[in-house]
């Protein structure tokens, strides 16, 4: 996927959605005192904290960085983070001490940027010392729409990757371990329910130990909601629209916002899921363990695999290239025999992975506010860009000519592709602005994950991209909802995040379910619905 259906969809946006308009203190200075303001690294050096994947290397070993700085004509201070993000953050932002640049994926969040006004420059002011930035604007003009607060106020700016498919969760199951058993792919819940069960009782992986297998794992979940490699796509199996693997629970449905948290739909694939964890079918250590373990866990011992059904992004991500073989992807689950399948759906996810949002952000205190400027236009410079998201030229980018790249397999002819990006650059965490007029021979992940798609095709165009299809990346609610909305959200998920660990290992959603419900209501969920339903219709209209 290009990208440009997506643009088409959303180009008719930019005229009108002003309507819609209005991720220990890191100030990196260590006591240097070499000039400028608050978290300013002075005239030659400027601090830049970078939020990075647990994989990720540290910076001073890509090549790109040198490029950045030449170009910029800067030093750069890298103050790289890589866990305990929201606690840091906490602690920076309430102390005002932020360095010149952080960089990461909404590692600065909306609800940061209107909680803490005053913090962040407003880089509209600055679009010519920012050309890169302005031609991106101008190219893809739903991106200026996407970054702008009220008033046109722009305090961070989003990303375009271009290159993502239209989801990123895919559902894979041991092909192996079934013909061991001589087992068919399931195609219901019970047929479901049934083969783990062979899983958990068979051994499956003919390892000799019957005890080695899991049937059913996924990635963790937090306390700030719902995400990628979740079994909340299971909802999909009865119709539910999700966007972006949940989040914190709103969905569109025939153009009515809603939340699944409170949804009977929610409550059937949670009943379903104890109903598995109780006849040890999903992975013990499931609601424990951090995305590193997942995904070892995953990777089994040499050529045993240790996990039955799990959700990835690429087989080879998840089960690492070794064992990708033994697994095939899989269409969407019906709910029960007999039922339509037009009324699967899925997650989408191409508009967040196609523009992320909130990659980059500038201090409003920085004493060497220039240098930090030119830093942000150089991150989206053409072949900067795509070093950032693929990394180095000439190791893992080949260039062709000036508008002609090949992302080239792993250096060390054994990680998977995806895991190789992640490990040697800042991948989806770096701004990005990757061109639609340049050709780009994608690797074998992106590939990958488009073929591991088609079985998920049909549930997916069940979707209409308006009216099931919640517009994150399209709508800006002014500071006092995001922070209105964000406050209640703190509440709410409070509520419904422990009680999803509770009811998945110990049970008891039928018996709680009404109680609970008045809970998250008492929290403020429909308050919050109403705000998302304005300004979804806003965007409706925008659209007219």
């Amino acid at each position: 996927m290009t990208g440009k259906p997506v643009r088409r969809a959303q180009s008719y946006v930019a005229a009108a959605a002003v309507l819609a308009l209005g991720l220990a203190a890191c100030s990196g200075n260590g006591g240097d005192d070499s000039g400028g303001g608050s978290g300013s690294g002075g005239d030659d050096v400027l601090n830049v904290l970078v939020l990075k994947h647990a994989l990720t290397g540290p910076m001073e070993g890509m090549q790109w960085v040198s490029e950045l700085e030449e170009q910029a004509d800067v030093s750069i201070r890298w103050e790289e983070i890589s866990a305990d993000w929201d606690q840091a953050k906490s602690t920076m932002l309430a102390a005002g001490d932020i360095p010149d640049l952080i960089v990461g994926t909404n590692a600065i969040t909306d609800s940061d940027l209107s909680t803490f006004t005053g913090l962040f420059e407003d880089l509209s002011q600055h679009m010519e010392s920012l050309p890169n930035v302005r031609a991106m604007f101008d190219e893809i003009p739903e991106m200026e729409v996407m970054a702008q607060h009220s008033e046109g106020a722009i305090y961070a700016l989003p990303g375009y990757k271009r290159f993502w498919p239209e989801t990123v969760t895919h559902q894979y199951i041991n092909q192996e371990w079934l013909d061991n058993l001589g087992l068919e792919v399931p195609t219901t819940w019970d047929e479901l329910f049934d083969v783990l069960v062979a899983f958990k009782e068979e051994d499956a992986n003919g390892s000799g130990d019957p005890h080695d297998e899991i049937p059913m794992d996924w990635a963790p979940t937090g306390s700030g909601g719902f995400g990628y490699f979740q079994p909340t796509v299971l909802m999909g199996s009865l119709g539910l629209p999700l966007t972006g693997g949940g989040g914190p629970g709103y969905f569109v449905e025939d153009g009515e916002v809603k939340s699944f948290l409170v949804d009977e739909r929610y409550r059937e694939v949670v009943a379903f899921l104890h109903r598995c964890y109780a006849e040890g079918l999903i992975s013990e250590e499931v609601m424990t363990q951090d995305y590193s373990a997942y995904q070892s866990v995953g990777r089994g011992s040499g050529d045993t695999a240790r996990v039955g059904l799990s959700w990835g992004w690429t087989a080879s991500d998840r089960f690492g290239s070794q064992l990708a073989p033994q697994y095939t992807a899989m269409a969407p689950l019906l709910a029960e025999e007999g039922q339509d399948e037009s009324d699967l759906t899925w997650t989408y996810d191409s508009y967040g992975e196609n523009f992320p949002q909130n990659q980059i952000v500038m201090s409003a205190q920085s004493g060497n506010a220039e240098a930090a400027l030119r830093v942000i236009n150089a991150f989206y410079d053409q072949d900067i860009s795509l070093q950032v998201l693929w990394g180095d030229m000439g190791t893992n980018i080949e260039q062709i000519d000036e508008n002609t790249y090949e992302v080239l397999p792993p250096a060390d002819g054994e990680t998977d592709p995806s895991s190789w990006k992640w490990t040697t650059t800042l991948a989806d965490n770096g701004p990005t602005w990757i061109r639609d007029d340049i050709d780009v021979e994608i690797p074998v992940d992106l590939s990958e994950a488009v073929e591991e798609a088609e079985p998920l095709e049909g549930a997916l165009a069940n979707m209409d991209l308006v009216a099931d299809v919640f517009p994150w990346q399209f709508i800006t609610l002014t500071p006092e909802d995001q922070t209105a909305v964000a406050n209640r959200d703190v509440d709410i998920l409070g509520v419904a995040m422990t009680n999803w660990g509770v009811w998945i290992t110990g049970g008891g959603i039928e018996e709680d379910w009404d109680s609970y419900i008045q809970q998250v209501e008492n929290s403020g969920l429909n308050e919050n619905i109403e705000i998302y339903q304005r300004y979804y219709d806003e965007y409706v209209a925008a659209l007219d």
